[in-house]
């Protein structure tokens, strides 16, 4: 069960207490269609869609800066909620034990912030206030509930991309719910691949929760098949999916995945400057069954590691003197 500390709890209450009158009054009054937007836009593929649905209410952007006290306001609203509105999800413990950091970090965000609010922290800030999408790790959260149509499997066959995917579409029952996991810029600690298997996991466990959920999927540049020789580090984004029973559909390229691509990278940022490489974006579908085999594989294999580690403490201690 989900329980507000007093620092979380006090950090919401100040942000609602610093609004303005006028803007107290225009929070109460478009709270509720607010919620009604964003629950009815869960669904969509388009995860940004449901904090757009709320920028409808609002009137504006979230790069509006007469609007940004409002937007933590409700915010601050709905995280004090939050223990009450996800009371009944039948979460694993991994998802649990991420809450804490993700609530203490964004109760501070929201006291101390000021001006317009980032629109891809918006976006998930909405989605995670709600309960729709929950934490995995510092640097992850996983959206409950996202689709992954035919046509993306298609175009890429039509493409001579290969014939596989929609075929593997099928098998997986594509046609039903998918979790999908995002990356949280504010905080890339866990942006490693002990970090990922962690998000794995966590997906695994919520799957376990849920059989009526097909699998897991994750939308990025970073599952592009060239990175693999550009950026070799990132290469187990793509490999521990595909080499546990994930496939790749192509996405595309497009402007938001080449600046994300350069922005971290010089050697990428040269390559794209160059006109050597082009970021492409890839879907990459872990169907429920693979998904889970490896997980029970990984636990196992960190349950191996776990127990040799303390049988070499235990050796050392016995070994040492008083």
């Amino acid at each position: 069960m989900l329980v507000l500390s007093p620092k979380q709890t006090d950090g919401f209450h100040l942000t609602l207490a610093s609004l303005p009158t006028e803007d107290r009054l225009r929070l109460e009054a478009l709270l509720p269609d607010a919620v009604i937007n964003s629950v009815t836009a869960a669904p969509h593929w388009d995860f940004e869609l449901c904090a757009k649905k709320v920028n409808e209410v609002i009137g504006t952007t979230p790069d509006d800066e007469a609007t940004g006290h409002l937007r933590r306001g409700i915010i601050a609203t709905w995280c004090l909620e939050l223990p009450r509105r996800i009371a009944a999800y039948n979460l694993p413990a991994e998802v649990f034990d991420a809450y804490p950091y993700w609530l203490d970090r964004l109760s501070g965000e929201l006291s101390e912030g000021e001006g317009a609010y980032d629109p891809d922290h918006w976006a998930k800030d909405v989605r995670f206030a709600m309960g729709l999408s929950v934490p995995a790790t510092r640097t992850h959260l996983i959206d409950l509930s996202s689709p992954v149509g035919p046509g993306q499997a298609l175009r890429h066959s039509r493409a001579g991309l290969g014939i596989s995917p929609p075929f593997r579409w099928v098998l997986a029952k594509g046609w039903g719910t998918w979790l999908e996991v995002h990356t949280e810029s504010r905080d890339t600690a866990d942006f490693t691949a002990e970090g990922w298997d962690r998000a794995w996991l966590a997906m695994a466990g919520i799957l376990e929760k849920y059989p009526g959920l097909v699998g897991g999927i994750g939308s990025s540049w970073f599952y592009d098949p060239p990175l693999s020789k550009i950026s070799p580090r990132l290469a187990y984004l793509r490999e521990t999916p595909l080499k546990n029973g994930a496939f790749m559909i192509h996405q595309g390229p497009g402007e938001i995945h080449t600046q994300r691509a350069g922005a971290t990278s010089p050697t990428r940022r040269a390559l794209i400057e160059a006109g050597e490489y082009t970021p492409r974006s890839w879907l990459m579908v872990w169907p429920r069954r693979a998904l889970l085999k490896w997980a029970a594989s990984e636990r196992a294999r960190q349950a191996r590691a776990a127990a040799i580690i303390e049988q070499a403490e235990e050796t050392v201690a016995i070994a040492s003197p008083a």
